[in-house]
């Protein structure tokens, strides 16, 4: 299960690094309301999303004993922040932003509760 999570945080962390580097895939990211590459503003935000995603990653990778070793209590956040994500994906007015990602957040959202409930 922590494979699994960490490879579709992976893949989201890619994504958000082909934003900044200019993919024209703003349909699918922040609202969908982008048409083509994100302006400046849109990739800071993927940066501050990679940052969000490496260490919730590094949440999860440390509950289940792995390095780092950080306080249990991280994973809370962690898991606050895939849920709100979670129902962000599954609200937002972009269909295919809505197609790609509620479905990968959602399966998310089922590991992390079930790694935190399992450890």
């Amino acid at each position: 299960m922590v494979y699994v999570f960490c490879l579709t945080l992976l893949g989201a962390i890619g994504f958000q690094f082909a934003l900044i580097f200019g993919a024209p895939w703003g349909r699918l990211t922040q609202g969908g309301q982008i048409d083509g590459a994100l302006p400046r503003t849109g990739r800071i935000a993927a940066a501050v999303s990679i940052i969000i995603l490496g260490a919730i990653a590094l949440a999860v990778l440390s509950i289940e004993g792995y390095w780092p070793h950080w306080p249990s209590w991280t994973i809370w956040p962690a898991m606050g922040v895939i849920l709100i994500t979670t129902v962000l994906n599954w609200i937002t007015p972009s269909v295919p932003e809505r197609r790609l990602w509620a479905p990968v957040m959602t399966l998310n959202l089922v590991l992390i509760v079930a790694i935190t409930w399992l450890t």
